[in-house]
């Protein structure tokens, strides 16, 4: 491969900060800019998880990775996280916001929402973005560089056709998470108005669904609605896009979210 590829792709002495980077798209953010060269800190709900994967990326990569407990719907948490990586490397050059999550078990459909259920998922998926924008944003700043990714959504995009989901008796995805997931769209345009003249670039990835465990049916479905006819694949389709945005290759490129869906959200 010829220097001048490979200095638009290095990240050799970049450390980078990924949240929920211990399992699935996080770890794949993790392996991507390891194999590139950077030392990785990477957070999980549990400190164990986080460890495991920090000495998988160790084992399969040869740079120094730390794995920290974190719930980033908590400022404080954040400030204490942030504040051990810096302490660890002595900057923070890169950050993905890649933490977050649906409703899990419990029901998709608004009317059977609870209060606290809708306030939590707004949490989980905006508000604990912006904490860690806030906190690794201003360490930036001072340093005059880095690359903020926010992890969003084609939820923040498109509406969904719940039949979808009710042919494969699935809750689907709740109305405050596509809510969550624009605001992560217009949080990430905005950043980027206000960090980008001192240096850091800040860029959204709106992923499209990722085959994971899901029914057949729900799988064949989703992938006639789209264009490259098939699901997104872990390990494989978001590792581009990743490297691509916390590399020297997007130096300019700024306030921008990159869709990632397989042509899913141009369909109609």
């Amino acid at each position: 491969m010829h220097s001048e590829l490979i200095q638009m792709f290095d990240l050799t002495g970049k450390v980078a900060l990924i949240t929920g980077g211990a399992v699935y798209l996080g770890f794949d953010a993790a392996c991507v800019l390891a194999a590139a060269g950077c030392d990785v800190a990477l957070t999980s709900r549990s400190a164990d998880r986080a460890r495991t994967s920090a000495e998988e990326l160790e084992r399969r990569y040869g740079v120094d990775a730390l794995g920290l407990e974190l719930d980033h719907t908590v400022a404080s948490r954040v400030t204490d996280v942030v504040r051990q990586v810096k302490e660890w490397k002595g900057s923070i050059d890169i950050l993905i916001n890649n933490a977050g999550g649906g409703s899990g078990m419990r029901p998709g459909n608004l009317f059977l929402r609870e209060p606290e259920e809708i306030a939590a998922l707004v949490e989980v998926n905006l508000t604990g973005a912006l904490y860690c924008c806030r906190e690794v944003g201003r360490i930036m700043a001072e340093q005059g560089a880095g690359k903020i990714i926010n992890i969003a959504s084609i939820a923040g995009l498109v509406g969904r056709d719940r039949r979808m989901y009710e042919r494969s008796a699935m809750n689907g995805q709740p109305i405050e998470y596509a809510a969550a997931k624009a605001g992560v769209i217009g949080m990430t345009r905005d950043l980027a108005g206000f960090l980008s003249p001192k240096g850091v670039h800040v860029n959204a990835i709106s992923p499209g669904g990722f085959a994971r465990k899901l029914p057949e049916q729900f799988v064949k479905d989703y992938s006639d609605r789209t264009p490259l006819g098939r699901m997104g694949r872990d390990g494989v389709d978001l590792k581009g896009a990743i490297l691509f945005l916390a590399s020297p290759a997007s130096d300019y490129v700024t306030g921008h979210n990159l869709v990632v869906d397989g042509g899913f959200s141009i369909w109609h």
